[in-house]
């Protein structure tokens, strides 16, 4: 009991600290992005990578460990869809990823990233927020028997 009461605190604790995460890249990829931004924003995706991993790691313990049994999960239809929404966010995640790796490399000091290049990757930020905020939903409809 323990350890489901454990996993389920680093579970959410991880998704918090994730949707934290994609906010502030939202906050930092903005026009005029160069320089020591860019620096931070950097480490803030590598962080993001590592959330993400761990909140897997996490959530597939949860599954395998729990209390509900991975019976619960394996043929609850709200569950894959949580599971969808979690690999649809870490598939717009690429894009901007890559992104920021390639402004990194070439990044010179006085270097700022074109407007149109940081719009474009604002706009799969926003598009991850919002599928991000469905994974509670299913998480609360899953909760609940739904």
């Amino acid at each position: 009991m323990v350890t489901d009461l454990v996993l389920a605190i680093a579970h959410h604790l991880l998704a918090f600290a994730l949707a934290g995460v994609i906010a502030a890249e939202l906050v930092l990829i903005r026009p005029g992005l160069g320089g020591r931004a860019l620096a931070i924003l950097t480490r803030i995706d590598a962080a993001y990578g590592a959330l993400a991993m761990l909140l897997i790691i996490i959530g597939a313990s949860r599954v395998y460990f729990g209390l509900k049994g991975w019976e619960f999960y394996v043929y609850n239809p709200t569950f894959w869809a949580k599971m969808a929404a979690f690999a649809l966010v870490g598939l717009l995640s690429i894009v901007p990823t890559i992104r920021i790796l390639r402004w990194r490399a070439a990044n010179a000091e006085s270097y700022v990233i074109p407007d149109a290049d940081v719009l474009r990757v604002r706009s799969f930020l926003k598009m991850e927020a919002v599928v991000f905020a469905l994974i509670p939903v299913f998480a609360a409809a899953m909760a609940r028997g739904y």
